[in-house]
């Protein structure tokens, strides 16, 4: 059998190869410190019920669209003794909330802050407006659904129904 000049290139390469191999099993690629803010479920920052605050004031600003670094849903920016506060009520409101939400609206908010990404925010649990209260998160600090104010019952309570991540 005759030897070609090609086998020592081959060996040379597979040896390369098996090395490369190595090195990308052993070395963990993209290993990161972890976060300083405490991520809850994985998509939300960790609500702490034993720091809630009540915050009265005005909107100053509705924002609806999503900025990159903020947690999805809407915020209002509120006027308060505090200064201008974000608050993020969420995704799920009712549309009559909604629409009863716009500048120089009087608001009570009941939260707690949160830190995500270096910024601050009140995770609204409990928003108060034009005398109706909506439950926008639960004790825990999940965000749950709004299903409206009843016209037949004419409570301005909003009922709502606990939104947990699905069935288990």
């Amino acid at each position: 059998m005759r030897r070609t000049r090609l086998t020592k290139p081959i060996r040379m390469i597979a040896g390369l190869l098996a090395g490369l191999l190595f090195a990308i099993l052993v070395v963990p690629l993209g290993a990161q410190p972890a976060s300083e803010t405490r991520v809850g479920h994985g998509f939300s920052v960790v609500y702490d019920a034993a720091h809630e605050i009540t915050l009265t004031g005005t909107i100053h600003e509705v924002v609806t669209r999503h900025m990159a670094g903020t947690p999805a849903g809407m915020h209002l920016m509120v006027a308060g003794p505090q200064g201008l506060v974000d608050a993020h009520v969420g995704p799920f409101l009712s549309r009559e909330i909604k629409d009863a939400l716009h500048t120089g609206t009087p608001v009570q908010l009941v939260g707690a802050m949160a830190s995500l990404r270096g910024k601050n925010f009140l995770m609204v649990r409990e928003l108060n407006v034009g005398g109706t209260k909506v439950i926008v998160r639960s004790e825990h600090g999940f965000l749950v659904r709004s299903q409206g104010v009843n016209p037949k019952t004419k409570d301005k309570e909003t009922a709502s129904v606990v939104s947990n991540g699905g069935a288990r």
